[in-house]
């Protein structure tokens, strides 16, 4: 719309000393032509554009003007342009960008950031996350492999709702259609990720997922670990919320709060992942199960 492309072009103008008209007109993809006629009605509502001549020439703003920087703060700004660009290197969202670009001109005159957020990980496929925003975002039923806690592969349809990123993962939040009730899905665990041709009513649901909710006071069991000097780094970075009490020989016993812990198999992957790091006090029975794993794990390799 040309509203749209008049109130872009403003905020570009404010951002850039010189823009060339041919590279405005490329951008919003309309003839050079069309850009004059835009900057004459810039002109014509108080802006001040100015034309420079010459094969640098273009059009900028007057030195010195700026927008109105009472709405927000410097604080709130760099807050949200440092959310806005993590959100942008992993959607390439075009408007995300754009809307950057309009806090920048209310922001300081010498921006340095002071926050980088990041919400790419390696267990996620960007394309994928794309694709399930576009989901999303057009309300269409969305199909994949899914595989489960307990190893099931299963053909889904699914409504989504929106995508969370906690514990250093994306999830999306839906209706699925097999289930037939609200469910979330890890999206390390999709396989064959695919938009239907099919459509679906939007849905009010609260922020909070009942399927994820559980009764903390009941649930939760105490797992105690040791952890050897060698290996303090890589055990913090999994448990650095426990409680952490340091020996004189450098070791660490850390106590985590795990719910049902004989059953969290997240939990025995990053337990043997430490090796000889680090050793289970408590449960016994939780003892019994890495021991198991560690068993089945050498029959693998017996002949090495």
């Amino acid at each position: 719309m040309k509203l749209e492309r008049l109130i872009s072009i403003i905020y570009k103008l404010l951002n850039h000393e010189v823009l060339p008209a041919s590279a405005l007109a490329e951008e919003f993809q309309v003839s050079p032509r069309t850009i004059y006629r835009d900057i004459d009605a810039i002109c014509a509502a108080g802006f001040p554009v100015v034309s420079y001549q010459g094969t640098k020439g273009g059009f900028g703003m007057i030195e010195g003007y700026k927008m109105d920087k009472s709405l927000l703060r410097s604080y709130d700004v760099d807050a949200l342009i440092t959310v806005l660009h993590g959100l942008s290197t992993v959607f390439d969202d075009d408007q995300a960008l754009g809307t950057i670009e309009r806090l920048q001109t209310v922001g300081p005159e010498r921006h340095t950031p002071n926050l980088s957020v990041n919400f790419t990980t390696r267990r996620n496929d960007p394309e994928a996350l794309r694709l399930l925003r576009t989901g999303i975002t057009e309300q269409r039923i969305i199909r994949f492999d899914y595989v489960n806690a307990n190893n099931e592969r299963t053909t889904r349809e699914l409504e989504p709702v929106r995508l969370d990123f906690k514990y250093s993962n994306w999830y999306v939040y839906g209706f699925c259609r097999a289930r037939r009730e609200y469910r979330e899905f890890r999206l390390s665990r999709m396989l064959n990720l695919k938009l239907t041709a099919g459509f679906f009513a939007a849905h009010n649901v609260s922020r909070e997922n009942p399927a994820n909710s559980f009764d903390v006071q009941t649930s939760m069991e105490e797992v105690v670990i040791r952890a050897r000097p060698e290996a303090l780094s890589e055990v913090l970075d999994h448990f650095h919320l426990s409680e952490k009490q340091f020996h004189e020989d450098g070791s660490l016993t850390l106590r985590i709060l795990v719910s049902q812990p004989l059953e969290a198999k997240w939990l025995w992957a990053i337990l043997l992942s430490f090796g000889s790091g680090a050793e289970v006090l408590e449960p016994p029975a939780l003892r019994g199960i890495l021991r198991e794993q560690l068993q089945k794990a050498l029959q693998q390799y017996k002949e090495v």
